[in-house]
């Protein structure tokens, strides 16, 4: 599929204006968008090229996932309702320990994406251990990703230093230079389990290799209080000092900030990954992303991993970012529809620093694109499409995924997934965690 144009579509561009076209058309050149309008102008521009009948359905961007860790897909409700600290340290790193390896984190990453091009998630931004797996599964079936190579100061299955782990992240960034869809990135994993020397290692080579460093930061309480014990600041204000805020840093969660830190993240330009399902089932808090939105910082939406979600749902989680915004404000006019749309689409494409690239559907924007379907029991009547999208739409309204003009998703089936044998395969390793579980 080369050149083509999504005809007879009430298309929503999640441009700065907003600008939203019904009858409307796309035109796709070589993966990149070529022309945006009325289906009468579009046609008449490229008259020649074959046009796909989208039958009024909403075109928009697809949807970013600005936090999650992919192959943790196996590990979906192994350790539910436990906090934090707990579940990560006497749950979650003790089955890692004993589960990971290359074969576990391919299954888990083709699990995730299987349900996220389902959802109509066209970008990803990841951190996790052999990421480099996680790239291959990326770019075999088609999703755009940014892909954090997990770092921590102890050993873990993949490396056993911090000096091994450092020069394989290198090496892993440098062999996904320039490539269409993936973009390789340093995933120090959070101020707690990575010592400021290397925080400093890490945004050393962060500039050296010109890409993002992906983070969890000021999840909770207990780790500004942790992290104000062991170095005399809370999180932020620990990066902070230490000149690891940038341009270049995507920070997941962020709930903990205070007004000044608010301030210097916006001011740094550090991109935030908010993840509200998760946030609230680890009862970690309520981001305040209102006063990050006003400070001008560009937060995204995520979904975290499905240890922890349990799913990877962009649709819920625009619901719940919504609802809890609402909720913790005492005011139902905070986070708006279109706000929190946009933070699904063009927002996360700003916080992933991805949105010269994606987010919004523009010409000369490389054509990751999603069809929603208006017509579903819960979809009718229609007054507001915006409004629909936000607080209606299921990620089983979503028909079609395009990325870099392929179509990756369609109709529930994506092609480059062989369903029969990922699921032998997810059963196979979900057998090996149990058991494992069952030892410890």
């Amino acid at each position: 599929m080369s050149n083509f144009i999504l005809d007879n579509a009430l298309v929503l561009t999640m441009d700065s204006a907003f600008t939203m076209v019904s009858q409307g058309a796309v035109a796709v050149r070589g993966g990149q968008i070529a022309a945006v309008g009325p289906s009468t102008e579009v046609v008449e521009q490229f008259p020649l090229w074959t046009r796909y009948d989208l039958q009024g359905r909403v075109l928009m961007p697809g949807l970013i996932n600005c936090h999650t860790h992919l192959p943790m897909s196996l590990f979906r409700g192994v350790a539910d309702d436990k906090e934090l600290m707990d579940w990560l340290n006497n749950y979650i790193f003790p089955a890692e320990a004993a589960a990971l390896n290359p074969e576990f984190v391919r299954t888990g990453t083709q699990l995730s994406l299987w349900e996220m091009l389902r959802g109509g998630t066209t970008t990803v931004v990841d951190m996790y251990m052999f990421e480099k797996v996680v790239a291959e599964e990326c770019a075999r079936i088609g999703m755009r990703a940014v892909l954090g190579q997990a770092m921590v100061d102890f050993p873990t299955p993949e490396y056993k230093s911090w000096g091994e782990s450092f020069e394989g992240t290198r090496e892993f960034i440098q062999s996904y230079a320039g490539h269409p869809l993936v973009v390789a990135a340093l995933g120090p994993h959070a101020p707690y389990t990575v010592c400021p020397e290397h925080l400093q290692e890490c945004h050393r080579l962060a500039e050296e290799l010109n890409c993002p460093m992906v983070i969890h930061l000021a999840e909770t309480q207990h780790e500004n209080q942790q992290i104000l014990d062991r170095y005399g600041r809370t999180s932020v204000s620990h990066l902070d000092h230490l000149g690891v805020l940038s341009k270049r840093l995507i920070a997941a969660h962020v709930v903990w900030p205070d007004e000044a830190e608010i301030g210097r993240l916006a001011q740094s330009g550090v991109g935030v990954g908010h993840c509200p399902q998760s946030n609230a089932k680890l009862a970690c808090g309520i981001a305040p992303v209102v006063k990050m939105l006003q400070a001008g910082i560009p937060v995204g939406l995520g979904t975290d991993g499905c240890a922890s979600n349990n799913d990877l749902d962009m649709w819920a989680e625009m619901q719940t970012a919504n609802l809890l915004q609402k909720l913790n404000s005492h005011s139902c006019t905070v986070m708006n529809a279109r706000e929190t749309l946009h933070m699904a689409t063009l927002g996360g494409a700003q916080a992933a620093h991805l949105d010269h690239l994606v987010g919004s559907i523009e010409v000369g924007k490389r054509a990751d694109m999603i069809v929603v379907r208006h017509d579903s029991p819960h979809q009718i009547p229609l007054y507001d499409p915006i409004s629909q999208l936000c607080y209606s739409t299921k990620s089983t309204d979503v028909t079609q995924v395009y990325i870099e003009g392929q179509l990756v998703m369609s109709d529930g089936l994506v092609p480059a997934i062989d369903e029969p044998e990922l699921r032998l395969a997810v059963a196979e390793e979900a057998a090996r965690v149990q058991t494992i579980l069952r030892r410890n």
